[in-house]
């Protein structure tokens, strides 16, 4: 997620043909936009996305080391401007991507593959990790009950097994809205494959999936850039002043208003709040993101491996007690675990860690589907190659 390629420089140039890649997302017939590279099977990567993604998975594990430092007011300041627009960043762009999605067998096999089976390993390996490295012999192994940021590959099974629907109904942004409302009043739901984020961030997927391109190109505009300053500025104010008054439980989106100690009526205007605040936001931090190749770009296709695995160091240090040195509770202390954070999931998207893991992360698994009947037919009907040979040449037996 190699060079930048230049653009195709007359008419005569052929354009390349479509590709559907895996997550189902077509590439257009067009010409290579500055900082696109090609990708394996010749469809192209748009290098702000793997900007956006890569600098968002940075903000994921800082936020997390973050996290463990919440006394200090500086430190929650940052991590409440952080946690408004991290994950809706993250969760608009895989609605973006998702916009193709339906339910064929190349798309289904790749949300098994892709999401499902990563899930699985993964929420099993924190449990025993859990139950070894942190003593705990009775800690069971469940997968109804995600491990602290695994939610996410729950919630976009869901998001994504749903695509058809939303890309069926007239009006889906205000359907998903109603749900995310409704979810905030529904305690009952309860914490079973975290339904209440999947509810309360629907909302993010769904606009990803109406969005287009154009959209995209209004948001890298410089007047949006310098917008973008102010907004950081008051985002911070804001919420270094809401920190006696404002659960953290709101930017999670976790929890039901009944279960924040609120009114039922608190919900629908939190949410809706809080999501229009983070929608502001993340406009901002797209607005930063470079839109040409940068060091860091090829590791946007790697982010779902620091994503999986970034926790482990977030849990590891946990277990140890190492979140309780008084060092770290100074300034540099803070400074330096931002630093060890951000150099850490950075190696854990590189292509070594890539290609270690690819067997459990994005498994083909070819073994486990039946062949599609449509693609098996297209083989058949497919002219053999004329075997030809020079004269006097003997065919072997």
């Amino acid at each position: 997620m190699t060079n930048s390629q230049r653009p195709y420089g007359n008419s005569r140039t052929p354009l390349p043909p479509v590709q559907t890649p895996a997550d189902g997302v077509p590439t257009p017939r067009t010409r290579t936009p500055e900082g696109s590279r090609p990708a394996p099977g010749g469809r192209q990567r748009d290098a702000f996305f793997d900007n956006a993604k890569y600098l968002a998975i940075v903000l994921v594990a800082v936020g997390h080391a973050w996290g463990q430092l919440l006394d200090d007011g500086a430190v929650e300041t940052a991590y409440r401007v952080v946690y408004t627009f991290h994950m809706p960043a993250f969760i608009l762009i895989s609605g973006y991507f998702s916009r193709s999605f339906d339910l064929r067998a190349k798309h289904v096999q790749r949300l098994i593959t892709g999401v499902v089976v990563p899930y699985v390993v993964f929420e099993t390996a924190y449990s025993l990790f859990q139950r070894y490295g942190n003593d705990e012999p009775e800690h069971g192994i469940t997968l109804l009950d995600p491990t602290y940021h695994l939610w996410f590959l729950c919630a976009l099974f869901v998001w994504r097994i749903t695509t058809p629907v939303w890309r069926t109904v007239r009006h889906p942004l205000p359907v998903s809205l109603v749900l995310a409302a409704l979810g905030s009043v529904s305690p009952q739901i309860g914490d079973d494959l975290e339904l209440q984020r999947v509810l309360q961030f629907l909302p993010f997927f769904v606009l990803g999936l109406t969005l287009r391109p154009e959209h995209f190109r209004m948001v890298k505009r410089r007047s949006v850039r310098l917008a973008s300053v102010p907004v950081f500025v008051a985002a911070a104010v804001t919420a270094w002043a809401t920190i006696p008054y404002m659960r953290l439980g709101w930017l999670y989106h976790s929890d039901s208003a009944q279960e924040l100690g609120t009114a039922w009526w608190t919900g629908p205007v939190m949410v809706w709040a809080t999501l229009g605040c983070s929608l502001v936001m993340t406009v901002c931090f797209l607005a930063w993101v470079p839109r040409r190749r940068m060091w860091f770009t090829s590791l946007g296709a790697g982010t779902i491996y620091g994503y999986l695995l970034h926790a482990f160091l977030v849990r590891a240090g946990n277990y140890t007690g190492f979140y309780d040195q008084p060092a770290l509770h100074e300034p540099l202390g803070v400074l330096g675990l931002t630093v060890f954070a951000a150099a850490a999931v950075t190696l854990l998207c590189t292509r070594p860690v890539q290609r270690a893991l690819h067997c459990v992360v994005e498994p083909r698994m070819e073994w486990a589907f039946r062949r599609d009947a449509g693609e098996a037919a297209r083989v058949r009907e497919q002219p053999r190659p004329v075997e030809v040979r020079a004269p006097g040449e003997k065919v072997s037996v």
